[in-house]
C-alpha cells in the first residue's frame, strides 16, 4: 500500500450479542499478514469488548491499533470521537493496510457511511464492506418483528401494542446496510428454524446480499475484507427507517453498571443472572466477574436468558480485581430493582 491509497475500513454491526467480538477476533488471529487496527464502539460503562480483544496478544493488530470509543453511539458522535480516531491511526508511521469498526449492537450503521463520503474523509478511507451479524438463535425466538404489516394489523386490534418496536428498527437497519450478512449461532437452530431465519432475512433485503451460516463467528477473513464496496458512494441503494431525520438518539434503551463482588459459584452466578434477566426482560449482560482463589478472571456474557462464561486472562499483578457487569435493556427497565438483585 503507498502513502496515497485510500485504507479500506470494513464496519461491522449487529444486534446486542450477535457475536461481533467472537467474529472479529477470529479475523484478527487469520489476517493473512495484514497490519490490522480496530476501533471498539462499546456502549456502556465497563470496556468489555476492548479488554477481550486487547487480551488476545495477536501480532497482526498490537493493543495500539485497538482504540475504544465509550463517550456515546458512534454513529452520533461521528465528528466527535470517529474523526479524530482515524486521524491517529493515519498518522502513525506503521499506517495500518486495514481498519476495522465495530459498532455498538444499538448503532445504525448509516449515519456512520455517511461520514465516509465527507471529502476530507473520503480522500483517504474508504468503506469496504458493512457486515450484519446476526444473532440466528435470537431472531428464531422471535426478538424481532420480522413482518412490518403484521405488527401494523396488531396495531389495529390491540391499542396497547407498541407500534414503533426501536429493537426491529435497529435490526432491520443493521440488514439494510449491509453488504454481507453472517448468520452466526446456526448449530443452535434446527435445520426448519435455519430455513426460516434465512429466509426472514432475504425478505428484509433490499438487494443482492449474500448471506453465510457460521457458529462461533467463524469465517474466513479472506471473505470479510476485500469486498471493495465503496459503501459510501452506494447510500441510496442503502435505505433506513431513519432516512427522513436528521438526527437520532438512544433514549429506546438504559444501560447501566453493576458492582457484584467476587463469587466462590460461577454456575450459582449465572443462574442468578438468568433468573434476574428473565424477571426485568434485560436484552444484554456483560463483564468481568472475580472467581474465588482463581487467579484468572471470568468472563460473562448474556444475550436474553442464554449465558456463557470463559475464564479469558490471568489478573494482572495489580490490577483490581473488579467484579462488575453492563446491563442493557429498554428504557424503563427497573435499574434499582436490577442492581438490588444482581449485587445481593
Amino acid at each position: 500500500m503507498n502513502a496515497f491509497s485510500k485504507v479500506p475500513v470494513t464496519i461491522v454491526t449487529g444486534f446486542l450479542g450477535a457475536g461481533k467480538t467472537t467474529l472479529i477476533r477470529h479475523v484478527l488471529e487469520n489476517a493473512g499478514g495484514r497490519r490490522l487496527a480496530l476501533i471498539i464502539n462499546e456502549f456502556g460503562d465497563v470496556g468489555v469488548d476492548g479488554d477481550i480483544l486487547r487480551s488476545c496478544g495477536i501480532d497482526s493488530c498490537p493493543e495500539d491499533n485497538i482504540v475504544e470509543l465509550a463517550n456515546g453511539c458512534l454513529c452520533c458522535t461521528v465528528a466527535d470521537d470517529f474523526l479524530p480516531a482515524i486521524e491517529a491511526l493515519l498518522a502513525r508511521a506503521d499506517r495500518p493496510d486495514h481498519i476495522i469498526v465495530e459498532t455498538s449492537g444499538l448503532a445504525l450503521p448509516k449515519p456512520l457511511v455517511k461520514a465516509f463520503d465527507w471529502p476530507d474523509v473520503k480522500a483517504r478511507l474508504t468503506v469496504d464492506g458493512v457486515i450484519a451479524v446476526v444473532d440466528g438463535a435470537a431472531v428464531a425466538a422471535g426478538r424481532f418483528a420480522d413482518d412490518p404489516e403484521a405488527v401494523l394489523a396488531q396495531r389495529a386490534d390491540d391499542a396497547s401494542i407498541d407500534h414503533d418496536n426501536p429493537l426491529e428498527e435497529v435490526y432491520e437497519d443493521q440488514l439494510l446496510c449491509a453488504d454481507l450478512v453472517v448468520l452466526n449461532k446456526a448449530d443452535l437452530l434446527s435445520p426448519a428454524d435455519l430455513a426460516e431465519v434465512r429466509a426472514s432475512i432475504a425478505a428484509s433485503l433490499p438487494r443482492a446480499v449474500k448471506t453465510v451460516t457460521v457458529h462461533e463467528g467463524q469465517v474466513d477473513a479472506a471473505l470479510l475484507l476485500g469486498l471493495s464496496a465503496a459503501a459510501e458512494d452506494d447510500l441510496a441503494n442503502r435505505p433506513s427507517h431513519h432516512d427522513a431525520e436528521g438526527e437520532h438518539d438512544h433514549d429506546d434503551f438504559d444501560s447501566f453498571a453493576v458492582d457484584v463482588g467476587a463469587t466462590a459459584a460461577p454456575d450459582l452466578l449465572l443462574a442468578r443472572l438468568k433468573a434476574v434477566t428473565e424477571a426485568h426482560d434485560i436484552l444484554r449482560i456483560k463483564g468481568f466477574v472475580e472467581v474465588t482463589g482463581k487467579p484468572m478472571r471470568l468472563l460473562v456474557q448474556g444475550v436474553g436468558a442464554r449465558f456463557r462464561s470463559s475464564f479469558d486472562r490471568p489478573w494482572k499483578a495489580g490490577e483490581p480485581r473488579a467484579s462488575r457487569l453492563v446491563v442493557i435493556g429498554e428504557k424503563g427497565i427497573d435499574r434499582a430493582a436490577i442492581t438490588a438483585a444482581l449485587a445481593g
